[in-house]
Order: structure tokens, then C-alpha cells, then sequence
């Protein structure tokens, strides 16, 4: 999820959130975010929880990314904090299909 905060706060344009389903895909996750971002040469200023897992704060200036794991996602429900902002649900790109070969044995 997206949430646009430009003219809600002062530090931020976007928010992304996403979540792992424990931390060690949240650390993933973050870790697939700056490989991608880094091969476009664009890096965090600040990277915040990556050790923990549990709440991972990646600070790319204008757009901030929150990752987390479940239980902290509900708890913090930044959602519903920031409820006023306009919204985008990101959709999950399609993985292409395995295409198997014939299986010689």
C-alpha cells in the first residue's frame, strides 16, 4: 500500500507499506528493495530496525518504505494514523509460470 502524505507532513511524500510474514522476509524484503533502488543509484539516507526485523524503516528521502511483520503492522496500523491521505493498493506483479520440461529418470 501506498499512502501519499505530501500534504499531510512535511518530511515525506509517500509511504510505502508492506510486510513480511516474519522477519527474516521482512529483512528480505528490504533487502530486494535497496539491490533494486542501488542499481539506479538511488540510496537510503537511513535505514532504521533492519536488525530486529520486526519494523524496518527505510528512509529514501521523499518516499519513506515501512516494512513490517504482522503483529507490528496491526499495532502501528499507520493506515489508519495517516487515514486522511489518499491511498494506492500496489498490486503484486504476476510470477511468470514455470514451464517444465520432460523429466527424463
Amino acid at each position: 500500500m501506498a499512502l501519499d502524505v505530501k500534504g499531510a507532513c512535511s518530511f515525506a511524500d509517500l509511504f510505502f507499506i508492506c510486510h513480511g510474514l516474519q522477519k527474516r522476509q521482512s529483512q528480505a524484503i528490504a533487502d530486494a528493495i535497496e539491490a533494486t533502488l542501488k542499481k539506479q543509484k538511488v540510496l537510503p539516507s537511513h535505514v532504521e530496525g533492519y536488525s530486529m526485523g520486526e519494523w524496518i524503516l527505510m528512509d529514501y528521502s521523499d518516499v519513506i518504505v515501512h516494512i513490517f511483520i504482522p503483529e507490528r503492522r496491526d499495532f502501528f496500523n499507520l493506515e489508519r494514523l495517516w487515514g486522511d491521505v489518499p491511498r494506492w493498493e500496489v498490486a503484486e506483479k504476476p510470477k511468470k509460470k514455470r514451464t517444465s520440461g520432460s523429466r527424463r529418470g
